[in-house]
């Protein structure tokens, strides 16, 4: 167990989160780590967070609550949310997650915060959904699972372009020396991926994937609920920096002509022997790499699902790519 123990500042904005409050936050107050407190933003909720909070913080002193009230003429969003839970928190090393996550064990702030030197500032966690019964679920979690191969892999190979606000963590002082959120605080979306596109460097930023360190939510259970999810998230990719959106561009639509093509061939019996020959080929290969990278990010069972999920995968990407380009969401809860 790594024995690096800078004091660390867990960050949690949370708007109408009672529920997940009650079943969630007293273990993450209970995280075996030395020195840290947790700073909950309670976002202009109407529900009885304000109580929730005030009943913990009687059995954890070392929580902290600050409180925005909705204003009837300013609207504010999650990226001002966090901004003052910035202010309010006492350490320079800071550690995200959302009201809705819990950690694997208790051990995740310990393994987040190892990976913090003098150099690194920035460190990227995975946070996948649980898995259950439901007929979204299978695809949610390849979606979220080839998601996280590619951001962890870019940073691995020195080129970040984004993170998970549900597992994050960087330091007070990039926040400031970089004005924050300023330059897309008019963006709904984007206090993660945006903040790690903008300031990651192939020297200030780290992974950690220690299964200890997964931050687990539950997914959405309808189409509805998951459309809005998307388009939110999706609307924030065209101001990543242009390298970042031409190589997430190439891969989207690379991956969607290629199944096209397939198809065609298909349907114009061009060579149909070749095509399929040509997919099982690339579908073997896949399992092939990704087998031990599923089995490490705790998503095994979904291997055998890629020759289905590939194509839905890259169909979706585009779709929404699209759809993201296009409409503006105007809330973040």
């Amino acid at each position: 167990m790594p024995e690096f123990s800078v004091p660390i500042s867990v960050i949690i904005s949370a708007r109408n989160e009672a529920r997940n409050l009650t079943e969630n936050l007293p273990y993450i107050l209970q995280q075996n780590y030395p020195n840290y407190e947790v700073v909950v933003i309670n976002d202009c909720s109407t529900d009885n967070s304000d109580e929730v909070l005030q009943d913990i913080q009687r059995e954890f002193p070392h929580l902290k609550i600050v409180t925005i009230t909705e204003h009837i003429r300013f609207k504010t969003g999650k990226k001002f949310a966090l901004t003052l839970g910035i202010k309010a928190a006492q350490n320079e090393h800071l550690l995200f997650t959302d009201a809705d996550c819990k950690p694997a064990s208790l051990n995740w702030i310990t393994r987040m915060a190892a990976r913090f030197s003098p150099s690194v500032q920035i460190v990227l966690g995975y946070s996948p959904y649980k898995r259950t019964g439901n007929l979204l679920n299978p695809f949610i979690r390849f979606e979220t699972l080839k998601t996280g191969i590619s951001y962890l892999s870019a940073a691995l190979n020195g080129n970040a372009y984004m993170g998970i606000g549900r597992n994050l963590a960087y330091t007070k002082s990039l926040f400031f020396a970089t004005k924050g959120f300023a330059s897309h605080m008019h963006i709904l979306s984007g206090d993660d991926d945006l903040f790690v596109n903008q300031n990651a460097t192939p020297q200030n930023t780290a992974i950690e994937i220690h299964p200890d360190t997964f931050t687990y939510t539950d997914a959405k259970t309808t189409l509805g609920g998951w459309f809005r999810q998307k388009k939110r998230h999706m609307g924030v990719g065209k101001f990543y920096k242009g390298s970042h959106r031409r190589m997430l561009s190439f891969d989207a639509l690379s991956g969607f002509l290629f199944y096209v093509l397939f198809i065609l061939c298909l349907v114009y019996n061009f060579e149909p022997l070749w095509a399929v020959g040509i997919v099982v080929f690339r579908l073997v290969l896949q399992v092939l790499v990704y087998r031990k990278v599923f089995k490490k990010l705790n998503c095994n069972d979904l291997i055998w699902s890629l020759p289905f999920f590939d194509i839905i995968y890259y169909t979706y990407l585009n779709l929404f790519g699209v759809i993201g380009t296009f409409i503006k969401t105007t809330r973040w809860k």
